[in-house]
């Protein structure tokens, strides 16, 4: 297994900083996502690690070991492609074979290695089939055992479940990730999609402007987000803005309505002053008393109802219903608000910037 150190990275295209500087550390048969919004640097960071971007300055090291020089064919890397990139005249056993043969490994252990890799992403009794008469994901599960079957230091995949429907995506990744476990290769995701991130990985680096915002477990970065901008981007959020007061020592927050929390154990010691108070969906119930809301609207979602209200701020919230009631909610009906002070985050509110305890400066 490998390890990943990127250092002081600068990538530029003509004017345009893409990526000013960058540092990260990738663990040995770590499952690691680049997670961002279009156009926030993540997939030239990929195709960086891959060799097929140059690089303006820092340095690329596999194992401690310096590859800014190395060709990508040097790297010993698999690459799943975001296209699949099969060859159309090739049946599924030839496309995964295709690198062991241009490594010149022999036949009885190449199509070893080829019914191994097909196997790993349940694809072995589609081994003669040529790619056009495969559906998407099927062609996607071929490209990975063709990554797979070289056997990598290291996998590299661009957005590589873009192009499925929801329910082969949520299949899909499932495959990807048994297979890495098994195989046990450090891997390098990119992907816009937070669920799919969440999902596959051990561990995420959130970015923006080719910058990364946070690195952590789901966990982590889902309940204490660094930023704002982390907060509204893994999963959705509700922002209220509040005072945040010191009085005998303690930290209090006036949410509205009578409603008074003390979040003195959860803020650092000095915060203070207008904060923006992060509220998940799960984090809001209906209760007796509470904060005063005017239903919006109730969107029924089979398990579930999404509902949308208005506080009497003029903020609105969303939160999830899955309790069962004779009947919904009606447009301007008033309900009360409970949050649950344990799930909330909490920034400054001119930064941005989390202001939690324990919170990194």
């Amino acid at each position: 297994m490998t390890s990943i150190a990127l250092r002081s990275l600068r990538k530029e295209y003509g004017n345009q900083v893409a990526i000013p500087d960058l540092d990260l550390d990738i663990g040995e048969g770590e499952f690691f996502t680049l997670l961002g919004p279009s156009g926030c640097g993540k997939t030239t960071l990929l195709r960086m690690i891959a060799g097929f971007n140059s690089i303006e300055s820092g340095t690329i090291s596999f194992d401690g070991v310096v590859i800014n020089d190395r060709s990508p064919s040097a790297r010993n890397i698999g690459m799943v492609f975001q296209s699949y990139a099969l060859f159309p005249h090739m049946s599924a056993g030839k496309n995964v074979g295709f690198g062991l043969q241009t490594r010149n490994v022999n036949r009885a252990e190449s199509e070893r290695r080829v019914a191994e890799a097909l196997e790993a992403v349940h694809m072995a009794h589609l081994k003669d089939r040529l790619p056009g008469a495969m559906s998407g994901g099927q062609q996607q599960r071929i490209a990975l055992a063709r990554a797979l079957v070289i056997q990598p230091a290291v996998l590299l995949m661009d957005e590589p479940l873009s192009n499925l429907d929801a329910k082969l995506r949520v299949e899909m990744r499932e495959t990807i990730r048994e297979a890495q476990r098994e195989a046990g290769i450090t891997t390098v995701y990119v992907t816009h999609d937070q669920e799919e991130a969440m999902a596959v990985s051990d561990r995420i680096a959130v970015m923006n402007l080719g910058v990364v915002q946070q690195v952590g477990s789901p966990e982590d970065i889902y309940r204490f987000p660094a930023n704002r901008f982390v907060a509204e981007f893994i999963g959705k959020t509700n922002l209220l803005e509040r005072e945040l007061r010191r009085q005998d020592g303690k930290a209090m927050l006036d949410l509205g309505d009578g409603v008074t929390v003390d979040v003195t154990a959860m803020v650092a010691p000095d915060a203070a002053g207008r904060v923006q108070v992060s509220v998940r969906p799960e984090a809001v119930e209906v209760a007796e008393t509470g904060l005063v809301a005017e239903l919006i609207d109730e969107t029924f979602l089979g398990s579930h109802s999404q509902v949308r209200v208005l506080l009497g701020s003029g903020e609105t919230i969303e939160f999830l219903q899955f309790a069962r009631r004779a009947a919904r909610w009606e447009r301007g009906e008033k309900i009360r608000l409970r949050l649950d002070t344990d799930m909330l985050t909490f920034f400054d509110a001119a930064s941005g910037v989390s202001i939690m305890r324990g919170a990194a400066a």
